[in-house]
């Protein structure tokens, strides 16, 4: 641990975990990797109840529904009350009906995040958009890609669920939102006009209306500096990196994110709780 948070004493650590209540956390290496629990996460849910704690999944990918991610997590054994996952579609999906009431809404995405954002109120279309919202579609095809460019070449308002370049997985890494943002830049000449994911205001927004607590009462927990620490530091909340993911000791010397604590994965956090 040492090595990992220097400079810091245990008592520290634990002083500086004291005040938070509520967890977020994110998921694909950091509470599993791909279909596979990542060793000690459901020990870390279990000493969060022990000191009175508790815990949400947050997270910046939008291919699939949160019902999804709640079915995932009931399989690996997660509790109920740990069930209520907060997405970068959720808070997608409430900025666009707040931002463009009643407009009609082209979006990239899998269908069943394209099912969750009706379900949620969305008016959705092919032809004739009003704006535009791209998520993380694993179902992406080149006509797609057409469809979008064209729209966002034409001027429409053009919103994206998160910024994510790569996406975990227990074989390495698959492109992700940012890559996908990229191939639609390169295109078109645009960056979206706003992202609401990890590490923007729109999902810390999100978090705060479905938990209830304060910014100082929360740590953000991931595996990545660039989302998920930024997130924790540029809010106000605590920003905790696990190295069981894609960040590494090496990528925090570069970086101009630096976490408030490291820890290798969330297990090792149970001593300082």
């Amino acid at each position: 641990m040492d090595k990992l948070n220097t400079g810091m004493t245990d008592a520290q650590i634990r002083e500086r975990l004291a005040g938070v209540r509520c967890f977020l956390l994110d998921m694909d290496g950091t509470f599993y990797l791909g279909d596979k629990l990542i060793d000690g996460s459901l020990d870390f849910l279990q000493a969060l109840e022990r000191t009175g704690r508790t815990a949400r999944f947050l997270t910046n990918n939008s291919s699939k529904s949160a019902d999804v991610y709640a079915k995932k997590l009931a399989r690996m054994g997660v509790d109920e009350k740990y069930r209520d996952v907060i997405s970068s579609g959720h808070a997608a999906a409430h900025y666009c009906m707040r931002t463009f009431p009643g407009k009609k809404c082209y979006l990239l995405g899998n269908p069943m995040l394209t099912e969750e954002m009706k379900r949620m109120g969305m008016t959705l279309t092919d032809e004739d958009a009003d704006y535009v919202l791209v998520a993380f579609d694993t179902t992406l095809d080149y006509a797609k890609m057409c469809r979008v460019c064209d729209y966002i070449r034409a001027g429409k308002p053009y919103i994206a669920t998160h910024p994510d370049y790569n996406c975990p997985t227990e074989t390495g890494f698959i492109p992700d939102m940012g890559a996908i943002m990229a191939f639609i830049e390169a295109s078109t000449g645009r960056k979206a006009d706003v992202i609401l994911g990890k590490p923007y205001r729109g999902i810390v927004d999100e978090a705060l209306s479905r938990t209830g607590f304060a910014l100082c009462e929360m740590a953000m927990v991931g595996d990545r500096l660039y989302t998920d620490v930024a997130t924790g530091v540029n809010h106000g909340m605590t920003g905790i990196l696990v190295l069981s993911g894609e960040a590494t000791m090496a990528d925090v010397e570069k970086s101009d994110v630096k976490p408030d604590l490291i820890f290798g994965k969330l297990a090792d956090m149970i001593p300082y709780l």
